[in-house]
């Protein structure tokens, strides 16, 4: 059986495990007769052209993993940034774990999207957030018609969280393969502020597909810090949507960071509703062997007086292959925006490949937008510079690539977490400074 017709023949068997007597019911099964109708994306979209799901379809996956693994903080202690106190939200095959979790709070709600969507004390602020600004594309509907399980975070008015919050999905093969569609939730009130750290992990060599999606909604005044590390086993293949609101005066920051996996490809879509909004979109990717790596953003001006800024670096050895797809719409009332893009590439093989499109619409006259985009290698003259002074050739191209890389690490605000990925970014490129995974 297609997986396509699994989800859709076993979404009654879903049923009998959610309320089906609420609004969100209605909205997942709307969903479902979406994704029905779309089906899984093919490069016949020209959104997909160069990525294909085909080889990842075709596993048997379990949608509903449910033999309950038992996992030792001993064994996943090494993914979580745990040189600092944070708040940590933990899944663990699709299920909350009480045991990994420390979501102890006074001022804000973090908890689960399952109580979230069915307890009457959460019902306002699911019914003006959930399923609002998500695209229902392919992927997105699909999940949203078994959303039930994932990180659900709100953060009421003048609250400075003090302390990061991660988000932590880890998938143990208990299944011979295994299919995962986490849903979060994230609201952030007038003028608070808040970090988040969120990782997909898998602990097995078994084929995982997740398709998640996230949706923020920063209203006037807030500070959204957020973070995403994908180095994840090279069977495991990640579908990410994020879905991004501001409001005025709000600065929302998500910087992804791409280095391990099958097929990863992450959906960043941001909406601005009100003057005065920054908007940061930085991603550094490094892959080698056959991955494939997709990023595709979008930032859509809509409102006077904002502006966006986007950079993301790029690595790529051996035969992998990747996608850069940037698009900025300036809608005729964003006068005054400013918008930057900017996207650098290094092809460390021959036989690597980036695909790279960037767009802007513009439709306001009076704007400062920009966009670029370069790919190429390794400078030859300043390698040679370097071996000249006694730096060996290894070393020198991983000093080169951390040269390339550092206006996307410099702008990390939470120095473990930029620590974690300058050791991961140094395992990458072969050189021992002592990293952790």
């Amino acid at each position: 059986m297609e997986l396509k017709d699994k989800l859709l023949s076993s979404y009654v068997a879903f049923e009998n495990r959610v309320d089906t007597n609420t609004d969100v019911h209605e909205i997942r099964s709307k969903a479902l007769k979406s994704f029905e109708d779309l089906g899984f994306p093919t490069k016949k979209l020209e959104a997909w052209k160069y990525t294909s799901l085909n080889s990842v379809l075709k596993e048997d996956y379990s949608l509903f993993p449910n033999k309950g693994v038992a996992v030792e903080l001993a064994d996943v202690k090494k993914y979580f940034i745990h040189d600092i106190d944070t708040y940590k939200v933990v899944f663990i095959d699709g299920k909350y774990s009480p045991f990994l979790s420390e979501t102890t709070h006074e001022n804000i709600d973090v908890c689960l999207m399952s109580a979230a969507l069915s307890k009457p004390k959460y019902k306002a602020v699911i019914d003006n957030y959930f399923n609002k600004i998500a695209k229902q594309d392919n992927l997105t509907s699909l999940n949203t018609a078994f959303a039930t399980e994932g990180a659900y975070i709100n953060i009421p008015r003048n609250i400075e969280v003090e302390k990061p919050i991660q988000i932590i999905n880890f998938t143990t093969g208990s299944e011979a393969a295994t299919m995962l569609q986490p849903r979060n939730l994230i609201v952030v009130g007038e003028n608070s502020h808040v970090q988040i750290i969120e990782r997909h992990q898998s602990l097995t060599s078994n084929p995982v597909l997740t398709n998640a999606v996230t949706e923020i909604f920063a209203d006037k005044r807030a500070f959204v810090d957020y973070y995403k590390i994908q180095n994840d086993d090279i069977k495991a293949s990640l579908v990410d949507n994020s879905y991004v609101e501001q409001q005025s005066n709000s600065v929302v920051s998500v910087h992804t960071f791409s280095f391990g996996g099958n097929i990863t490809r992450n959906n960043l879509n941001f909406f601005q509703k009100g003057e005065y909004i920054d908007s940061i979109l930085k991603g550094i990717t490094i892959s080698e062997g056959k991955q494939h790596i997709d990023h595709h953003t979008l930032v859509h001006h809509i409102t006077p007086n904002c502006e966006s800024h986007q950079d993301y670096k790029g690595i790529y050895d051996d035969k992998s292959t990747a996608v850069f797809n940037g698009k900025v719409i300036v809608e005729k009332e964003a006068q005054k925006t400013n918008a930057y893009q900017q996207n650098n590439n290094v092809l460390m093989s021959d036989k690597a490949t980036i695909n790279a499109k960037p767009q802007l619409e513009i439709f306001a006259d009076d704007v400062k937008c920009s966009h670029g985009c370069t790919i190429g290698q390794l400078d030859d003259n300043a390698l040679f510079y370097m071996q000249q002074r006694g730096i060996p050739k290894k070393e020198g191209k991983a000093l080169l690539m951390f040269a390339f890389a550092n206006t996307v690490l410099e702008s990390v605000k939470i120095p473990e977490v930029k620590s974690r990925i300058t050791k991961i970014i140094a395992k990458k490129l072969g050189v021992d400074i002592g990293f952790d995974l």
